[in-house]
C-alpha cells in the first residue's frame, strides 16, 4: 500500500510539473523589454518642425553722438563706424497648419528685418504676428505655404522623464541635445513676469532660444528659452517654458495680436515665519496682501492691505508668482473666490476681474 501511494504521489507530481510546462509554453512570460538606444525616430519627426530665425536690430552703437558730430568729421577716413545693423540668432517651432511660428520675444524684439530657415535649406521671410514680453514669447508668420506643425504632448512632464533639444546653437546649424526634467514650477528667476519654467539638464546655447524640447515620442513639452549661468555658457541648468501655457499664449497673439489677462490689483508677497505668528497663525501657507489699488477688482471685491491671502477658487495660494498666474490665466469678467484671513477669522470674497494693463499689478 506505501508503495502505491508513494508511486501515485511520484504521478501527481509529474502531472503538476507537466501541466506547468505547458502553461508556460503558451502563455510565456513577459521578456524585459530593449533599452531605448536611439531617438532617432523622435528627431525625424520633429526637424521639419523647428526653424532657424535669423533677424536684424539696429546697432545702438550708431547712436552715439561721435558718430554725427561735424568736430570728427575730419576724421571719418581714419575712424571705421559700426555696422548699422546687429545679427541676432534664434529658433523657433512651427505649431498650426497655417505655419504660425512660436519662438522667444528676446529672439524678435526691435527687429528690423526677420529671416527664417526651414530643415531642408529653404528661406523665407517672416513678419511678427504678435509679442509677450511679460511671458517672453512671440509669434511669427513665414510667407510660405504646406508647413509642417509640430505633435504637442497633452501630458504633464514629470521630473526624470528624458527631454530633447532642438535649436539653431551658435548658428551652425539644426543640433539635438539630450537630458532629462530636473525640476517643475521654477519661478522668481527675473527672467520674465511670469515664470513657470521647466528645468532640464539639457545643453542649451545661444541660437537655441525659441526651439523645441520634446519627449522621447517626439512631441512637444516646452519652448527652450534661457540658461543659468555665471559664465555666459552652460553650466548645466536650462530652463523652457512649459509647451501648454506656450501654446494657450501663442492662440491669444494670433487672435487678438496680445495677451488678454485677468487682473486683481494687488501687490502681495510670501508669508514670513514672524508674520504668521503677529497674525496668529500656525504656518506660513499664505500671501500677505501689502497694497491694493485704488478701483481695482481687488479693491470693489472688498481686499484690505493686512489680508493674509490663503485660497484662490479652493486652491492653497504658496507664493506670489503662483496667485499672479493663477489669476493671469483667467479673463477680464471671470469671477474668482478669495479666501482670506482678517484679524482672526477667515473670509470669503468674490473679485470680479477686469483687463491687465501692461506692467501693472497681479
Amino acid at each position: 500500500m506505501r508503495q502505491l501511494a508513494a508511486y501515485g504521489i511520484a504521478v501527481a507530481i509529474g502531472l503538476l510539473a507537466a501541466g506547468a510546462y505547458l502553461f508556460f509554453m503558451k502563455h510565456p512570460t513577459s521578456q524585459p523589454q530593449p533599452a531605448l538606444t536611439s531617438f532617432a525616430d523622435a528627431v525625424e519627426q520633429t526637424l521639419p518642425s523647428v526653424v532657424n530665425i535669423y533677424s536684424e536690430e539696429p546697432n545702438p552703437a550708431l547712436s552715439d553722438a561721435i558718430w554725427n558730430n561735424p568736430l570728427f568729421s575730419n576724421y571719418s577716413k581714419n575712424i571705421t563706424p559700426p555696422e548699422p545693423t546687429l545679427s541676432r540668432l534664434g529658433s523657433g517651432v512651427i505649431i498650426d497648419k497655417q505655419g504660425h511660428i512660436l519662438t522667444n520675444y528676446h529672439v524678435v524684439k526691435s527687429t528690423e528685418l526677420i529671416r527664417i530657415m526651414l530643415s531642408d535649406g529653404r528661406e523665407t521671410p517672416a513678419e511678427i504676428v504678435g509679442l509677450d514680453s511679460e511671458a517672453d514669447l512671440a509669434v511669427l508668420k513665414p510667407k510660405q505655404d504646406g508647413l509642417q506643425a509640430i505633435p504637442v504632448s497633452q501630458s504633464q512632464p514629470r521630473v526624470g522623464d528624458i527631454v530633447l533639444a532642438i535649436g539653431n546653437p551658435f548658428g551652425v546649424g539644426q543640433a539635438v541635445t539630450q537630458g532629462i526634467i530636473s525640476g517643475l514650477g521654477r519661478s522668481n528667476l527675473g527672467l520674465a513676469t511670469y515664470e513657470n519654467y521647466i528645468q532640464t539638464d539639457v545643453a542649451i546655447n545661444p541660437g537655441n532660444s525659441g526651439g523645441a524640447l520634446i519627449n522621447a515620442k517626439g512631441e512637444l513639452v516646452g519652448i527652450v528659452t534661457a540658461v543659468f549661468s555665471t559664465t555666459g555658457g552652460y553650466q548645466g541648468i536650462s530652463f523652457a517654458i512649459p509647451a501648454q501655457s506656450a501654446m494657450a499664449i501663442a492662440q491669444d497673439l494670433i487672435q487678438y495680436g496680445r495677451v488678454i489677462r485677468g487682473y486683481l490689483g494687488v501687490e502681495m508677497h510670501e508669508l514670513a515665519r514672524h508674520e504668521a505668528d503677529f497674525f496668529g497663525l500656525t504656518d506660513t501657507n499664505g500671501l500677505l496682501i501689502t497694497g491694493v489699488q485704488p478701483d481695482s477688482p481687488g479693491s470693489k471685491a472688498g481686499l484690505e492691505a493686512g489680508d493674509v491671502l490663503l485660497m484662490i477658487n479652493d486652491m492653497p495660494m504658496r507664493t506670489s508668482q503662483q496667485a499672479r498666474d493663477f489669476v493671469s490665466h483667467n479673463k477680464p469678467g471671470d469671477q474668482i473666490k478669495l479666501t482670506v484671513f482678517r484679524r482672526g477669522q477667515s473670509v470669503n470674497l468674490t473679485a470680479t476681474l477686469q483687463q491687465r494693463a501692461g506692467n501693472e499689478g497681479d
